[in-house]
């Protein structure tokens, strides 16, 4: 069946996520996510995109972007590949990282432009990983708030609030402690669980009394209960951490 064509944008301006395949983490470590960010700098230049907003999550990204002298689809192969390529290398796998191709939405005005990037810099909050969103190391809502410019293109939505940059921050702030009610692009986040939990988790799935009874089954059994317990959100990491099984073998199951 063939591909349905994307909506374009009269403005230019996409909300667009990439998720891990199979609900895959795509970041595992800190590393992980500032060679995703440089990554969207080198290839701004190449691809001449403005970035509004982002935000890296455990299993998937959101970008607030609008399009340069390449298309959207050209820029995303373009960092999908680079960021693959380099993930590959480092963990020593092989194969895809991204689920499909990435899914967008358009924005062609003001108000939702807004409400998508308030919205995408919500996410650790609805994951409950932060609190507060200036706590959150990998959005760009710190680049707003603290004028910490990087990635974003900060000018263009603090004008929106106020022409006074002061004021602009202020009600760019206020703005973020409201939680809109309309709905964005999204994925089903994978939520960050507790050892005890993802030890349940495991004994569970696999039928074994202890999480490192997993070494113990064949190698066909160990990889299809691996797999379940990916997709049941465990990070490999956790789930290296908690059998005993190498990461090596995790991430290439």
């Amino acid at each position: 069946m063939p591909r349905k064509a994307r909506r374009k944008s009269k403005t230019g301006i996409y909300h667009m996520v990439l998720r891990g395949i199979n609900k895959q983490v795509i970041f595992e470590e800190k590393e992980d996510s500032q060679q995703f960010l440089r990554t969207l700098i080198k290839y701004k230049e190449k691809s001449n995109y403005t970035i509004y907003a982002y935000c890296l999550m455990g299993n998937h990204i959101h970008i607030l972007i609008k399009e340069g002298e390449e298309t959207l689809g050209m820029a995303m192969r373009r960092i999908g590949a680079s960021y693959v390529y380099w993930y590959n290398w480092k963990y020593d796998r092989v194969g895809h990282l991204f689920q499909d191709r990435y899914i967008s939405e358009v924005v062609e005005d003001k108000r939702y432009l807004l409400t998508a990037l308030r919205y995408i810099h919500h996410n650790p909050l609805k994951a409950g990983i932060v609190e507060d969103l200036q706590d959150y190391q990998w959005s760009s809502f710190t680049e707003y708030s603290l004028e910490n410019e990087k990635i974003v293109d900060i000018d263009f939505i603090l004008n929106l609030f106020h022409s006074d940059r002061r004021r602009a921050i202020l009600r760019f702030e206020r703005y973020h402690q409201v939680e809109s009610e309309r709905k964005c692009l999204d994925v089903n986040e994978i939520s960050r669980m507790k050892d005890s939990e993802a030890i349940s988790v495991i004994k569970n799935i696999c039928n074994i009394a202890h999480s490192t009874d997993i070494q113990k089954l064949d190698k066909e059994r160990r990889d299809k209960y691996i797999k379940e317990i990916k997709e049941k959100g465990l990070s490999t990491r956790q789930i290296s951490r908690l059998t005993g099984i190498s990461r090596h073998i995790v991430l290439n199951v």
